[in-house]
């Protein structure tokens, strides 16, 4: 019958497919490549922003098994990212070249989904504030995010419902390391393990971009000028600092408590 649902119509996919419209002039083969790669991410963080909200749900609701079943799912979206950065990689410095000055000064560092995982997982940061100012609905999205308790928090709120210690980081450490050395805490410590892989696979995803940025534009500053604040009130023009920042941001730990407690497992 005519106006039955299809499978284009379902996934609007005369709009989608119009979203890739590239700038450079003259045109370059790779630009489509590089947006449809980018427009992707930005698709799966919208699905990790909606499997994160869920999993705070089910961790308020107490429900151990549910949680681990989506921290699993999130480790398999940001499994995904790698292969993704693969096809990037394809593409050559002298073609990325052809149409890189047209994204001044957009940059990476302006993905308010990517921003809004970062602190709902537990790595919250003022000075990436500064980035949106011209963007009253993104940075009402981060002060949100930023307010709200992070997965962390979510995670100690149920332990604590749940009889155990976690009056400050050195309780919380010891409780992780009881969970791990009692028999009865199966379901938890299971859920331990799946946020541990799901921050092991986001530090995996953040080494592998920083090797790839690297292979592309070795120590050429990042297309983004944004400057943000720093901790002490400083301009901190985070977005123009390329491989050598993304380098830095290496070290990041969504779940630190839950590492420290492996040394005394």
């Amino acid at each position: 019958m005519p106006g039955d649902l299809d499978y284009k119509g379902y996934l609007k996919l005369d709009q989608l497919l119009q979203l890739q419209q590239p700038l450079a002039d003259p045109p370059s083969h790779d630009e489509t490549l590089f947006i449809v790669v980018h427009q992707v991410f930005e698709l799966w963080f919208r699905l990790l922003l909606h499997e994160i909200d869920k999993i705070f749900a089910l961790l308020d609701d107490g429900d151990v098994i549910e949680s681990e079943r989506l921290m699993r799912r999130l480790t398999s979206i940001v499994r995904l990212f790698i292969p993704k950065l693969s096809v990037l990689e394809t593409m050559l410095p002298s073609d990325f070249i052809q149409f890189r000055d047209r994204l001044k000064p957009a940059s990476g560092f302006q993905s308010v989904q990517f921003r809004e995982i970062e602190f709902a997982s537990g790595l919250k940061d003022r000075r990436y504030f500064g980035m949106f100012k011209g963007d009253a609905e993104a940075t009402a999205r981060l002060e949100r995010r930023f307010a709200e308790p992070a997965m962390w928090d979510h995670f100690v709120g149920l332990l604590k419902r749940q009889g155990y210690n976690v009056e400050g980081e050195e309780s919380q450490r010891r409780s992780i390391v009881s969970i791990y050395n009692r028999e009865g805490d199966h379901a938890l410590r299971i859920l331990c393990e799946a946020m541990i892989e799901y921050d092991e696979m986001f530090s995996l995803w953040r080494e592998h971009h920083v090797r790839m940025a690297q292979r592309m534009i070795g120590s050429k500053p990042g297309t983004g000028q944004a400057t943000v604040e720093s901790t002490y009130g400083k301009p901190s023009a985070m977005g123009s600092m390329g491989v050598d920042y993304l380098t830095q941001t290496l070290t990041k730990k969504f779940f630190p408590i839950l590492w420290a407690a492996r040394t005394e497992m």
